[in-house]
């Protein structure tokens, strides 16, 4: 197991690990959170390189996605960066990447009775007006559970606040920051159950950010 004590809270810049080899020889990975090495709950940035493909296979739980880079596809469409995909329980797909793409992967993660198929391209979506200065992209919810876009304008600072079933962010570009630290593009953070924090920024700043799916202990 890998980052599976969900009562700790977790940063990780993934920008200093090392990719991983996969069971594909064109795909290549860095953990985040797993379970187990080829099952399981599991969280991590996956890289195809050109022309990299898996065979076709099921997700028993949903698999979650965010386009970081590149274009990724499967015999259902193409994807480009900033793609938010979710296909789940027991759905099945053959995906590649023709040109090479990375991203941000969830799976085995879906409560169960969340069954709803997703394919939301955010560049082409409208931001909607937040708290104070932010501004936000809702992507999906169900049972507690919130998925977002967030984008902080240079200078902006959120009130303090608690994360009623924790909260997980992945910047997507500038630099997150609260009074823990600084977290620089692709940082990933898991904050447990009724944690506290007072968020800022001192340049333009977007973050995923998912709330309430977190265990309550």
């Amino acid at each position: 197991m890998l980052n599976m004590q969900f009562q700790q809270r977790l940063v990780i810049e993934s920008q200093k690990q090392d990719w991983q080899a996969s069971p594909s020889p064109l795909v290549h990975r860095k953990p985040l959170e797993r379970e187990a090495k080829e099952s399981g709950h599991t969280t991590s940035l996956v890289k195809y390189q050109a022309q990299a493909s898996f065979a076709q296979h099921p997700h028993p739980q949903g698999e979650e996605i965010f386009v970081l880079e590149g274009v990724f596809s499967d015999e259902h469409g193409d994807y480009p960066a900033g793609s938010y995909l979710r296909h789940p329980a027991n759905s099945v797909h053959t995906p590649h990447s023709e040109n090479g793409c990375t991203l941000f992967v969830k799976l085995n993660q879906f409560q169960q009775g969340d069954n709803a198929k997703v394919n939301i391209n955010t560049q082409e979506q409208t931001w909607l007006a937040g708290i104070g200065g932010l501004e936000v992209m809702p992507l999906h919810e169900f049972g507690g559970e919130h998925t977002a876009l967030v984008k902080w304008p240079t200078g902006e600072r959120f009130q303090p606040h608690r994360h009623f079933g924790g909260e997980e962010i992945l910047v997507l570009e500038g630099e997150f920051r609260d009074e823990h630290g600084a977290y620089p593009k692709h940082t990933w953070l898991r904050s447990p159950h009724m944690s506290e924090h007072t968020p800022y920024v001192e340049e333009e700043t977007i973050i995923l950010v998912k709330t309430g799916h977190l265990p309550l202990i």
